[in-house]
């Protein structure tokens, strides 16, 4: 896909997505969509053009680091329903109770017992959550084997994408069969009617975020929400203010001036 092309209908559905957001808060409702998949399937990058023009304090990103001991005690899904919108809010999971399908299991860092437990529980949760009125979308991003270890190496090389790459992440490439399985077992459980999973093929980066963005669009009844009318008052006569002169306040040098 050409990059103009792929900008161009990318913005399009950005403008739809404010709509969507305003919609959202008009309307009181609350949204929750969920990205799940495998390590450099593209969640990141669609969720940041997900969220790139809505407002922070509406659409809010949730990327929970790993449980405390506190936290370890506690019913595994309750630091998850502290983070779930109220109303006129949108929450976007960058991985979310899902973890115990995936990376919990195949690593070892939940029991058998915990694992099938999660199996069992998720589906009852996630009807709860939808009987009380909770939009919920659930999308899985697939990649193939070679296209992702092509993107975890560009990691290794990129000073600026370096602090992506775990050795979870690493550890992903020599599992890759065990992720498979798991996720094959994740959704035979938890794909359910009232919040069926929705797979993106994202071995393509730019038609994945179109894609999804798209489609999350289409399960929405959302309405075009007018914004309030506003009037720019005229600005006012001067009153004889003067600015302090520079000298007497702190400036950021010009950086920008001496390259080129």
């Amino acid at each position: 896909m050409k990059r103009s092309l792929y900008e161009r209908e990318l913005y399009r559905l950005q403008t739809e997505l404010v709509k969507l957001q305003e919609w959202v808060r008009a309307e009181e409702v609350r949204l929750v969509v969920i990205f799940e998949g495998r390590d450099a399937a593209g969640k990141g990058g669609t969720i940041k053009r997900v969220a790139e023009h809505l407002n922070p304090r509406v659409a809010r990103i949730v990327a929970l680091s790993a449980p405390t001991e506190r936290e370890r005690t506690q019913w595994y899904f309750q630091r998850y329903v502290e983070q779930l919108p109220a109303a006129g809010e949108i929450v976007l999971f960058d991985r979310s109770w899902y973890n115990r399908a995936g990376v919990e299991h195949v690593m070892g860092f939940c029991t058998p017992v915990e694992h099938r437990r999660f199996l069992h529980q998720c589906p009852l949760f996630e009807r709860l959550l939808v009987e009380d009125g909770v939009l919920l979308r659930k999308y899985w991003f697939s990649v193939s084997d070679a296209v992702q270890e092509k993107r975890l190496r560009r990691r290794l090389e990129d000073p600026t994408r370096r602090w992506k790459l775990s050795p979870l992440d690493v550890e992903s490439i020599t599992r890759w069969e065990a992720y498979s399985r798991a996720k094959d077992e994740m959704l035979v459980h938890t794909d359910i009617p009232e919040a069926p999973w929705y797979l993106v093929e994202s071995d393509d980066k730019r038609g994945a975020r179109l894609n999804m963005i798209a489609h999350l669009l289409s399960t929405v009844d959302y309405e075009d929400v007018p914004p309030p009318a506003l009037d720019f008052p005229a600005r006012p006569s001067a009153t004889g203010y003067r600015r302090p002169p520079r000298d007497l306040q702190s400036y950021v040098p010009d950086h920008a001036a001496g390259l080129g």
